[in-house]
């Protein structure tokens, strides 16, 4: 049976962080907090947990998953990122945005866009995320935590909870969370193309698009 623990939304305790870790390195799938919603994550390299995602969203295999990385320097580690994409992702990180960058030889294949060898990344501004990120020592593979037969999504955790407890090991519970899912932007082509608009202010990146 899954576990919620109630965890604090800017001070989160280490030994809590350090459950979930511990979870997810046994390849189990958590429920967890951003800067945007709430997601689903399970480590990298998890077969099994990527599987399990998207079961729970009830989505295809060939939905892209997105790979959650503390800072620039981790995310330059799974992601090809020339000087322009780094200055964008230097202004616009951490915050609600995902990257749609070539992806390094450290990216497994099953995670991949096929054809065009792209991998989604981001950076979140929230200190769940961070702490999580730093006591598991790698990234996340993730999603966001969305249902298609819901009209709307899931605002408090203990709906949430009540939903998908049966499908996960562990949420961690801050509280509301938001509905607005990030913004995409796709940094493989001379300019940045912006794929979604979401919660991660889009004005700056409208003026590289057109400069």
């Amino acid at each position: 049976m899954a576990r919620r623990i109630d965890i604090h939304p800017t001070h989160p305790q280490g030994r809590l962080l350090k459950q979930a870790a511990d979870i997810l390195r046994d390849d189990g799938i958590i429920v967890y907090p951003t800067d945007s919603t709430y997601a689903l994550g399970c480590r990298m390299n998890a077969r099994d947990g990527q599987e399990r995602i998207h079961a729970v969203r009830r989505d295809s295999v060939r939905h892209y998953l997105t790979l959650i990385c503390p800072d620039l320097s981790s995310l330059a580690n799974h992601a090809r990122v020339d000087n322009q994409a780094f200055r964008l992702l230097k202004m616009l990180t951490p915050g609600p945005y995902t990257f749609i960058l070539q992806a390094s030889r450290e990216i497994p294949k099953r995670i991949l866009d096929p054809k065009r060898k792209t991998i989604g990344l981001r950076i979140p501004d929230h200190p769940v995320v961070q702490g999580l990120l730093a006591e598991l020592g790698e990234p996340l593979l993730s999603a966001t935590l969305t249902d298609p037969s819901l009209d709307t999504p899931l605002l408090e955790p203990e709906e949430l909870f009540d939903r998908y407890q049966k499908s996960i090991d562990l949420m961690l519970d801050v509280g509301a969370c938001g509905l607005e899912p990030t913004t995409i932007l796709d940094l493989t082509g001379p300019r940045p193309l912006l794929v979604r608009e979401g919660r991660g202010d889009v004005s700056r990146i409208l003026d590289l698009e057109h400069g």
